[in-house]
C-alpha cells in the first residue's frame, strides 16, 4: 500500500484575543478556508484533514473540501495544549484507523499569505533530503545581536553590548518561524527539535507574513493581504 502524504491543519474554537478567529470572516470567506483552499490547490495531499474541537468550524471546514474524521478530545482543546500535542493525537488516530503515513504537513487555519509553492518546497526538501523537519521561515527585519531588554527599573540592557557599535551589515542574518506550514518525514527518526539539524527551512519573503494573535495584527494582515492581492 503506497504511503499517504496528509495535511493537518488545527482549528480550536476558543480563541480569546480574537474571538473565533478561525472562521472569522477575512475578505468575505472564513480565515480557515484559505489554509484548506492552499491545501487543495497544491495538489499535493492525498487528504486535507481538520483537527478541531467545534462543530461550526468541522462544518465549514467540509463545506470547503477538507476532512474532519472526529471531534477533537477537551483534554486537547485548552489554552495550555500546544500544536505538537494535537497534530500527534491526528496522527495516531489515522494510524489506528488504517493510515499508512509517510509525510504528514501541519498548516495553520491563520495563514491567508500561504502560496502554494512554498509547501510545494517543502515537500521536494523533505522527499529527498536527509532530513525529518521542513518548515516556512522568514528573516528577521533587524539584527538580533542588538536587541535589549528592559529591567525592573524600566532601563535598557542589550543582550549582546559587544555589539553595540557593529555595523548591520556585518551581523549575521538571522531567520524565525513563519508560522504557517512544518512537513514531517515520519519514516525518519530523530531527537532533534524542528529548530535543529535535521532541519531544512523553506525561506519566505517577510511581506507573506504575519502572525496572527492582536486586533492589530489581524488588521496588518488585511492590509497586506490587500496589497499583495492587488500586486497580483
Amino acid at each position: 500500500m503506497n504511503k499517504k502524504v496528509i495535511a493537518i491543519i488545527p482549528a480550536r474554537g476558543g480563541s480569546k484575543r480574537i474571538p473565533k478567529k478561525n472562521i472569522k470572516d477575512f475578505f468575505g470567506k472564513p480565515l480557515i478556508a484559505y489554509s484548506i483552499e492552499t491545501a487543495l490547490k497544491s495538489g499535493i495531499f492525498d487528504e486535507v484533514i481538520v483537527s478541531t474541537d467545534d462543530k461550526k468550524i468541522a462544518a465549514i471546514a467540509k463545506k470547503y473540501g477538507a476532512t474532519v474524521p472526529f471531534i477533537r478530545p477537551k483534554e486537547l482543546s485548552d489554552d495550555f495544549s500546544d500544536v505538537g500535542q494535537v497534530v500527534n493525537h491526528t496522527i495516531e488516530y489515522l494510524k489506528e484507523n488504517g493510515y499508512n503515513l509517510k509525510y504528514v504537513c501541519t498548516i495553520y487555519a491563520t495563514a491567508p499569505l500561504l502560496d502554494e509553492k512554498y509547501l510545494l518546497q517543502g515537500y521536494e526538501y523533505i522527499k529527498n533530503d536527509d532530513i525529518k523537519y521542513s518548515f516556512g521561515a522568514t528573516s528577521m527585519p533587524f539584527p538580533i545581536q542588538r536587541t535589549f531588554k528592559l529591567d525592573n527599573n524600566n532601563r535598557c540592557e542589550m543582550f549582546n553590548k559587544e555589539h553595540f557599535y557593529t555595523r548591520s551589515q556585518d551581523l549575521e542574518e538571522a531567520y524565525y518561524d513563519a508560522g504557517q506550514f512544518f512537513w514531517q518525514n515520519l519514516d525518519f527518526k530523530s531527537s532533534e527539535i524542528v529548530f535543529g539539524k535535521d532541519s531544512k527551512p523553506v525561506i519566505i519573503p517577510r511581506y507573506l507574513v504575519q502572525d496572527l494573535d492582536t486586533q492589530e495584527d489581524w488588521e496588518r494582515l488585511e492590509m497586506m493581504y490587500r496589497i499583495v492581492n492587488e500586486n497580483r
